[in-house]
């Protein structure tokens, strides 16, 4: 099991940063791709970024590309998320989650281990 605790959420003006940390413990020799997902209200669970925990591999969604950065430090295992250029629509709670087994770096559904979620609010 792998135990995922975010923070670093909070409320900023649209255009400027902020920068999520995922502190991560429990059998981290096991994940193999570790991502950013967000929710809004009335809407479906949004894949924002992703990182192959041995490796530099990193993919983003669409929405973000450009603007956001996932970043990890494998030795105090700790997954990061610097938010640049942030917009309204950005608003929701991120989560970060972690992957042990098969299944796309995507979907939500592969992933077995979730933080409880940190709020970020953009104000136009």
């Amino acid at each position: 099991q792998v135990q995922l605790a975010e923070s670093g959420g909070g409320a900023v003006q649209a255009g400027g940063s902020l920068r999520l940390s995922c502190a991560i413990s429990g059998r981290t020799f096991s994940i193999r791709w570790i991502s950013w997902f967000r929710r809004t209200p009335g809407k479906e669970r949004e894949f924002v970024a992703a990182r192959i925990w041995y490796g530099d591999t990193t993919y983003y969604g669409d929405s973000v590309k450009g603007r956001f950065t996932i970043t990890r430090d494998i030795t105090q295992n700790t997954l990061y998320l610097q938010m640049n250029s942030l917009k309204p629509e950005d608003t929701a709670v991120y989560y970060c989650a972690a992957k042990l087994g098969p299944g796309d770096y995507y979907d939500e559904r592969a992933f077995g281990s979730w933080g409880q979620g940190t709020q970020v609010t953009v104000s136009s």
